[in-house]
C-alpha cells in the first residue's frame, strides 16, 4: 500500500512540475516580439481619431514578465512616455505615464496573439489585441474601448519592426 501511495504521489508531483514549466513557457511573450516597433500611420486607422504624430513601442523580456515602454507624440498636446512591466497572468499591473490607464492586465491567446486590458480607476478603458505577423516584421494592435471623453474607440495600429 505504501509503495502504491508513493508512486501516485511521485506521479502527481511530476505532473504538477511539468504543468508549472509549461505554464511559465506559455506565459512568455511571443518569439520575435522583443524589440522596437514604430507606428506605420499610413497603414493604420484611428476612430474617432486623429492619429498620433508618432508612436514607438519597445518590448523587453524581463524574466517571466514583459517590460513595455511607449513614446507617443499625440496629434495635439505634449509628448508622452508610458511604462509598464507585466506578466501574461491576467492580473493588474501598474502603468505609469498614460493619462488614460493606471493598470494593465495581459493574457496570451496563442503563439502570435496577446490581449491587454487597460483600466483607469478600476474601469476598463481599452482592450488591445496584439497580433505578430508570421514573418515577425509587422505587429498589428487592435484597440476597442472608450476615449477619455467617453466616445467609443476602435483603432487598428500597424507597427513595423525596427532593425
Amino acid at each position: 500500500m505504501r509503495v502504491r501511495t508513493r508512486a501516485v504521489s511521485c506521479a502527481l508531483a511530476s505532473t504538477l512540475v511539468a504543468f508549472a514549466f509549461a505554464s511559465t513557457a506559455f506565459a512568455q511573450m511571443p518569439k520575435g516580439m522583443a524589440g522596437t516597433w514604430k507606428l506605420n500611420a499610413a497603414k493604420s486607422t484611428f476612430s474617432p481619431g486623429p492619429a498620433p504624430k508618432s508612436m514607438t513601442i519597445v518590448y523587453t523580456p524581463a524574466d517571466d514578465m514583459l517590460t513595455i515602454a511607449v513614446d507617443v507624440e499625440p496629434a495635439t498636446g505634449a509628448p508622452q512616455k508610458w511604462a509598464m512591466t507585466a506578466a501574461y497572468d491576467g492580473k493588474d499591473h501598474p502603468v505609469t505615464g498614460n493619462p488614460d490607464a493606471d493598470t494593465i492586465s495581459m493574457k496570451r491567446i496563442n503563439e502570435t496573439t496577446g490581449e491587454s486590458t487597460f483600466k483607469k480607476g478600476g474601469k476598463v478603458m481599452a482592450v488591445n489585441t496584439r497580433v505578430l505577423s508570421a514573418d515577425g516584421k509587422t505587429l498589428t494592435i487592435t484597440t476597442k474601448g472608450t476615449t477619455s471623453d467617453g466616445k467609443p474607440r476602435h483603432d487598428v495600429a500597424v507597427y513595423d519592426k525596427q532593425p
